[in-house]
């Protein structure tokens, strides 16, 4: 499957409120129950009308994946370049908006998407190792500008150390185990990796910044 993520401009009305419906679905009750006919009837358009935008329930879903890395991609990019804000204000920010996203995925879908539908769980685990470098590339070598990271560490190290790490406490069998959701873990994962990686000027900010 691609990993190139569709812009918004390529997505069409009824295709996005195909996307919007589906996904609300998926996070209530789960994928492997869903069935075209259920989509249909929640659009209130006929079956036939579903399959002119989408071939299957697999592509649907893949949209709705899609949708989600989209989403956070243009959140991140729109608050890396905004110049008003402090560092420690991005990386509040975006764990913030993170994790507002990851509550709408719980272990109970991955786990669905793991079994029924493989592929689709790949899709999401190649979209994290594609994107999710150059977001926290991004971020990294920004709060070494500002001085609140460490100007020893190698964002490439510190990326390919992160990015296992997070697989792994992604994957439902962690989730299930720890009794955490996606948003949890995202929290307290973000709150340890930047704890060894913000200088003390940064740590202090970003301290006071929890506390207000």
């Amino acid at each position: 499957m691609p990993t190139t993520l569709p812009s918004a401009s390529t997505i069409t009305a009824p295709r996005a409120r195909i996307l919007l419906q589906a996904r609300t679905h998926f996070i209530t009750h789960g994928y492997s129950s869903c069935t075209m006919d259920d989509l249909a009837r929640e659009l209130g358009m006929s079956k036939k009308t579903l399959y002119l935008h989408y071939a299957n329930k697999e592509a649907i879903m893949e949209g709705v994946i899609d949708g989600i890395f989209a989403d956070v991609r243009a959140m991140a990019a729109a608050l890396f370049a905004d110049r008003t804000l402090s560092f420690t204000e991005k990386l509040h920010r975006f764990t913030e908006g993170m994790t507002k996203r990851f509550t709408t995925i719980s272990p109970q879908l991955l786990r669905d998407l793991q079994r029924f539908a493989p592929k689709l769980y790949q899709h999401i685990e190649d979209l994290r190792h594609t994107h999710i470098p150059v977001i926290f590339g991004q971020l990294l070598q920004q709060g070494q500008t500002a001085g609140m990271v460490r100007a020893e560490i190698d964002p490439a190290f510190a990326i390919a150390f992160w990015r296992p790490a997070i697989q792994s406490l992604m994957h439902p069998d962690t989730l299930e185990r720890l009794q955490l959701r996606p948003d949890q873990v995202f929290n307290q994962a973000i709150t340890l990796f930047f704890g060894g990686l913000l200088t003390p000027a940064g740590r202090k900010a970003h301290e006071k910044l929890l506390a207000r």
